[in-house]
């Protein structure tokens, strides 16, 4: 029996202990991105103020490493029980993806001491922000009802959260300095504290509303430590728009005004920023989690419960909303649209087919992750490979004929000269990065396209990630990032950054079509179901036959590997005939002029002749 006063400490360590880990995770990942985004004034070597923010965010990942190494110690790990299998799994899960984070953290703090480019620098904030997510999506993923919303809720809180945060310790540091371009990383700063707001908000909203049981599990203490988070939320809010006021209305040449008004202000906004991210330290730490009774086998292992076999009424009207997939869909129709707007009201043209490809992919991807075909396709093989064949071949088809990048470079306006770099040079500098280049390239995109589906399917990584809800995510970003990139390639509107010419890509998409197929049959063929366990573990109420439905899942792989790759030659050859038509009317056009240049010349040799 441990004692009372002994159990009070341990706990209250672990939290110090998690808190000290979130919040120096917050300082190096908003020091990263303000010395990226906010710090640097071109998109080459970093500035000596950038250097040192980055310097800083080596400092903190220190601190994190350390903390989350002495959390997985004092969890368990340093006595053997989680490398031994007799903790709890949710213990264990956490004290691995403490050390996850660890080493990421650890990785970060040596890195960030030589690094001088920006583009480097952008990619450790890229590793930054993953690091943020292993603990993070421990603790909230389980085996309660909503761990679906609650992991994808807790994947958008805690990145916004983070780099707001951040960011604003970096901006007061920075103007507790000095006031050089103050203006501009303030305009900055507004606009990404309303983007984390929205975040912020959107996420916590919707892990209330669908994930109660589990949120109401901790009884009044932590209802109260909810309404108080969402009390700091709302007035956070209202400091932003203070701040866009204050600093508005001062005079331009008051600058020691200007600096005392900032300064109190957003000392205001990190005071209630700091307690919003202690309430939810406590709103993790005083949520208990539900009664296993009450949990059917589906709910603990997808969020939710099949209970009713999948009919075309549910199919298309049973919807289940995806924060990560659907959230991203929502945005950027909305920046596309944007962008077509402002093209429109400058007097530019944009074709109205990119446009309707473009909403058309996203809405592809909207149906196969949020409606009723994502909802089963958690527990049905033959929906799970209908929805990831739509997220590798056909939504990507559409995105990459939308020309999002041709737009974004059109509409965006350019930096001007002695002016910081903006986001029209930040899209520029990774378009032309190395990294771009390889991932990009003929050779590994097709790769890539080509062997997802057999290193997936037909090994221990498909089963392993659909027991894990965040894996089953992975498995869609992979699809829908490597379809894009291989499609990219071959018909996308944006140029790539190796170019082939239309045989070479002609080439490559009949190589590629016989590799769906090929993978199709296998599946049909195969005498054991894929991933065994994990449908048995579903304990789904209505029959099923999992032979017939991975027979009828192959049938969909194959058919749907075929289709779109019709599509993608029908839209190759159309391209193709598009560029040598306006190759020869070129082609004519400087024939004409040479030839009109030659009679010219000969006019002129007989004026001179017959003068």
């Amino acid at each position: 029996m441990v004692p009372l006063r002994e159990m009070l400490a341990t706990r209250a360590s672990e939290f110090v202990l998690r808190a000290l880990g979130d919040l120096s995770g917050a300082v190096c990942v908003g020091s990263l991105v303000f010395a990226v985004f906010f710090a640097s004034e071109t998109c080459g070597r970093l500035t000596a103020r950038a250097r040192d923010h980055v310097r800083r965010a080596g400092l903190a990942a220190l601190l994190w490493g350390c903390a989350e190494l002495s959390w997985a110690f004092s969890s368990g790990l340093l006595t053997g029980d989680v490398l031994s299998g007799t903790s709890g799994g949710g213990e264990s899960a956490e004290t691995v993806a403490a050390m996850i984070t660890a080493v990421l953290a650890l990785v970060l703090a040596i890195a960030c001491r030589g690094v001088r480019g920006w583009r480097t620098t952008s990619l450790l904030t890229g590793v930054a922000l993953f690091g943020l997510l292993p603990t993070a999506v421990a603790r909230r993923s389980g085996d309660s009802p909503g761990h679906d919303v609650g992991t994808n809720a807790i994947v958008l809180h805690v990145t916004s959260a983070a780099v707001w945060l951040g960011v604003l310790l970096a901006l007061g540091l920075h103007l507790w300095r000095t006031e050089e371009r103050a203006r501009l990383l303030l305009t900055r700063y507004r606009w990404l504290a309303a983007g984390c707001w929205t975040l912020l908000a959107v996420s916590g909203t919707a892990d209330l509303l669908v994930a109660a049981r589990e949120y109401g599990a901790g009884g009044a203490g932590h209802v109260a430590v909810v309404l108080g988070k969402i009390g700091c939320l709302v007035a956070v809010a209202v400091l932003g728009v203070l701040v866009r006021r204050r600093v508005t209305l001062l005079a331009p040449g008051d600058a020691g005004a200007r600096r005392r008004a900032v300064t109190r202000l957003l000392g205001a906004e990190l005071t209630l920023l700091v307690a919003g991210f202690t309430l939810s330290e406590l709103m993790v730490a005083s949520a208990l989690p539900p009664n296993g009774s009450e949990s059917t086998a589906s709910e603990a292992v997808l969020g939710y419960d099949l209970a009713a076999p999948p009919t075309l009424w549910n199919l298309l009207l049973g919807w289940r909303f995806d924060l990560l997939f659907g959230t991203c869909a929502v945005v950027c129709v909305a920046v596309y649209l944007l962008g077509v707007r402002r093209l429109r009201r400058r007097g530019d043209a944009w074709p109205a087919g990119r446009t309707a490809a473009w909403l058309s992919g996203w809405g592809c991807v909207l149906f196969v992750t949020s409606s009723g075909v994502g909802v089963y396709a958690g527990g049905v093989f033959s929906l799970h490979m209908f929805a990831h064949m739509v997220l590798n071949m056909l939504a990507p088809v559409l995105l990459v004929l939308g020309g999002p990048v041709t737009l974004a470079l059109r509409a965006l306006p350019a930096s001007g000269r002695g002016q910081a770099a903006g986001v029209r040079e930040w899209l520029l500098a990774w378009l032309h990065s190395p990294l771009t280049g390889f991932l990009a390239g003929p050779g590994v995109a097709t790769a890539l396209f080509v062997s997802s589906f057999y290193a997936l399917y037909f090994t221990d990584l498909f089963e392993l990630g659909m027991f894990e809800y965040w894996g089953h995510q992975l498995m869609k970003a992979h699809f829908l990032l490597v379809g894009w990139l291989y499609y990219w390639t071959v018909i996308g509107v944006d140029p790539a950054p190796r170019p082939l010419p239309h045989v070479a890509r002609l080439g490559v998409v009949l190589a590629v079509m016989p590799f769906h197929a090929f993978f199709g049959i296998i599946t049909m063929s195969l005498s054991n179901p894929l991933a065994e366990d994990f449908y048995r573990a579903l304990e789904l109420p209505w029959p099923r036959d999992l032979l017939e439905d991975q027979f009828l899942g192959g049938g969909i792989a194959w058919a749907m590997g075929e289709v779109p790759l019709v599509l993608v030659l029908l839209a190759l050859l159309t391209q193709w005939y598009r560029y040598d038509t306006r190759s020869a009317r070129r082609a004519d056009r400087d024939g004409d002029e040479d030839l009109a240049a030659y009679n010219a010349m000969l006019a002129e040799l007989a004026r001179s002749r017959g003068g």
